[in-house]
């Protein structure tokens, strides 16, 4: 049976190849977005063409996931539509580039909202759908940032994005009583294929930004350097294949963490040790059996 899948952050990159690729694999997908009627409408438009050209069940809807009463509406719309949500994938997302001075309080908290705070608004709306219902998934794009090296001038994002796993790791253990399934994939650079590289915000700060001058040859060549150590074939389709196939696998059987690595900056190795650790740290607590989705009557 098809999953009902929603993908939030679905306009371009990960979101997109992901809900192209699922639908492509049978699933029934819901890409959602903010400004669909206005500057995503060309991104909008152009699922909706490959969803009639194709026949496949792919559909666009808008959705803010810094707005209670939009994510609200798009959970509906997708309840209306399909009757249920078995997958909720968590993707979207914003970088930010630049001395971690400069970012304003207010500026880094914005990054938060966005990579942290969405996700928990959405999750608000989706888990009653899932807890009633006795199942359902939620997968987060995380970040290879968390567990493997990254390099300087990405502080907030970084500090997001560890926000996010760790608050996928604790929900986990909150839900699986619930048959809920928690799946974190985590992506590691791409500078080619997606727009995270070049829509990354600079802060606003700019007379702090000035004074890290003598850095100007780092912030200048990250993503260079980042692409210098990728296979010239590098392309984030290789996260949207490992998607697939976690939605794929039965519920209960999927790896908790999976780590979509082309430059081997370590952070498989210190996923691995961490999922050990986790495990070994709630057997002896005796509470291993939360590790699990928990089947429901």
């Amino acid at each position: 049976m098809p999953d009902v899948v929603l993908i939030t952050g679905a306009a371009t990159g990960i979101g997109r190849l992901t809900a192209e690729t699922l639908a492509r694999g049978g699933h029934v997908v819901f890409a959602s977005m903010r400004d669909i009627a206005g500057r995503n409408a060309p991104q909008a438009e152009a699922l909706a063409a490959l969803a009639r050209r194709e026949g496949l069940s792919l559909h666009p809807v808008e959705m803010d996931i810094l707005s209670d009463s939009s994510v609200d509406a798009a959970v509906r719309t997708v309840l209306e539509t399909a009757g249920q949500i078995d997958v909720l994938m968590h993707n979207a997302g914003h970088l930010v580039l630049g001395p971690t001075e400069a970012f304003t309080p207010d500026e880094v908290a914005q990054n938060f909202a966005v990579n942290v705070l969405g996700a928990h608004r959405v999750n608000r709306a989706v888990l009653p759908v899932m807890r009633q219902r006795g199942q359902g998934t939620l997968l987060w794009i995380s970040s290879t940032t968390v567990h493997g090296g990254f390099p300087p001038f990405l502080g907030p994002y970084g500090a997001a994005k560890a926000a996010m796993d760790s608050l996928a790791g604790s929900l986990a253990l909150e839900v699986s009583r619930f048959g809920i399934e928690t799946v974190i994939v985590s992506p590691g650079a791409f500078t080619t294929g997606t727009e995270h590289f070049p829509k990354a915000s600079p802060p606003n700060d700019q007379a702090r930004a000035d004074a890290y001058a003598r850095y100007d040859d780092v912030t200048s060549t990250i993503a260079d350097r980042l692409s210098a150590l990728m296979p010239d074939d590098a392309h984030p389709q290789v996260v949207a294949d490992a998607v697939l196939q976690l939605v794929n696998m039965p519920l209960g059987t999927r790896p908790f963490r999976t780590v979509v690595d082309l430059l081997g900056d370590g952070a498989e190795e210190v996923a691995k040790a961490a999922t050990g650790v986790r495990r070994g740290f709630f057997e002896r607590i005796d509470l291993a059996e939360l590790l699990t989705p928990q089947p429901t009557s």
